[in-house]
């Protein structure tokens, strides 16, 4: 694992200089656990990773992301540089600031190589006779255009679209800086001091006849051991978060890696042994292989500092049941924790659940407030306006 390493010899220099560790100077955490969280059977893998944060001095509350600054898969660098022909050592200007790194780190660890967007595509046109991106290019067609960059990264666009009359550094010139993965913290600091743990799944499809990686999840599940160090620095969240008074009530829901915030929350409620009732609706394929946390979570149950726990498994029986459907059945005891001051939490997949639990929701309001539609919208704009509807959707 090329990670750079912190040399534990120099910690006694390091002490003289007190070092604040953020996005542009981040912390090199050592990997304390990494576990795939899903049983045999499952068509997922979501992996549990706890780093140290001893000696940075970086705090979270929960609510709070970690951001992880990746580095690109090796077989997917290898497979440019030998499309290309490229030198691996040969030196390239990586920003304005002219610093420079030898090509194949710069591919590695600075530039953005899975993601295309409309301008490479644009600048890249003038490097190559291929008709067919000249054509894509054109005002009239960025539809077609914008469709060629979804799912497709740097090593279909060489591949595609050449012979390239460019050099390594005209290339590498058309790229962006490789950003920062963000993922929801999932545990609690009081909980679990000096330590910050994550939830992830790792992204894999296939798509345009490659099989493709998530950049940041797969390095996690594949190439990072325990011992190995990545660089993180902690983003606050400062519109998703528990309530300031612990007497109040939460309604938690998230659904696969949306368990990560509601993680910390429990566990931040277990250690300050808060008054306040909580429930988390959970969800996921097989109760039997994808239950994130399980044992956890029914301890908390148990131990009362999970009040309710209800879940819902869409491959498990003929009718696929998702957390809304869990919503819906329960929207009597939900609307009477509303109306007694209850905040109401939503974590995960921004395309499908989010919508789909904010519409159970509205539902739940209408029927049960005996409302209109009109007025179960206004009722939960006015929880947003408080603060007592948050939305963590990715």
């Amino acid at each position: 694992m090329q990670l750079t390493v912190t040399n534990s010899e120099n910690t006694k220099e390091d002490k003289k200089v007190p070092t604040t560790f953020s996005r542009t100077n981040p912390f090199q955490a050592k990997v304390l656990k990494n576990v795939n969280l899903n049983g045999t059977g499952s068509n997922k893998e979501t992996r549990h990773i706890e780093f140290s944060l001893e000696g940075s001095g970086l705090s979270y509350v929960p609510g709070d992301a970690l951001g992880i600054i990746p580095q690109n898969d090796p077989d997917l660098v290898t497979s440019i540089l030998e499309e290309m022909k490229w030198d691996a050592e040969m030196a390239v200007t990586i920003n304005k600031q002219g610093d420079i790194l030898p090509l194949k780190e710069a591919l590695t660890n600075y530039f953005e190589i899975t993601l295309l967007s409309k301008k490479i595509l644009q600048q890249a046109a003038a490097y190559t006779e291929s008709e067919e991106l000249q054509k894509l290019v054109l005002v009239e067609n960025a539809d077609q255009l914008k469709e060629y960059t979804y799912g497709r990264d740097l090593l279909d666009m060489l591949r595609d679209f050449g012979p390239w009359k460019a050099t390594a550094q005209e290339i590498v010139s058309l790229l962006r800086k490789m950003t920062p993965r963000l993922y929801s913290i999932a545990s609690s600091i009081a909980a679990n001091p000096g330590q910050v743990h994550l939830t992830i799944g790792a992204v894999r499809y296939t798509s345009h006849g490659r099989d493709r990686k998530g950049v940041c999840s797969v390095l996690v599940a594949e190439r990072v051991h325990v011992g190995d160090t990545l660089p993180v620095f902690v983003q606050p969240n400062k519109h998703f978060g528990l309530p300031e008074s612990q007497d109040k009530d939460i309604i938690m829901v998230g659904p696969g890696t949306g368990i990560a915030p509601f993680r910390s929350f429990i566990q931040e409620r277990a250690v300050n042994k808060a008054a306040g009732r909580t429930w988390l609706f959970f969800g996921d394929q097989h109760a039997a292989s994808d239950f994130l946390y399980q044992d956890e979570l029914e301890k908390y149950q148990k131990d009362g500092v999970l009040t309710e726990l209800d879940t819902a498994w869409s491959r498990d029986s003929s009718q696929k049941v998702y957390v809304q459907h869990k919503i819906l059945e329960n929207s009597k005891e939900l609307f009477e924790w509303l109306e007694n001051g209850a905040y109401f939490y939503i974590c995960g997949d921004k395309q499908n659940m989010a919508k789909d639990v904010h519409s159970a929701l509205i539902s739940a309001i209408e029927k049960e407030g005996a409302m209109t539609q009109e007025a179960a919208e206004a009722y939960l704009n006015d929880l947003q306006a408080q603060g007592r509807y948050q939305r963590d959707v990715y």
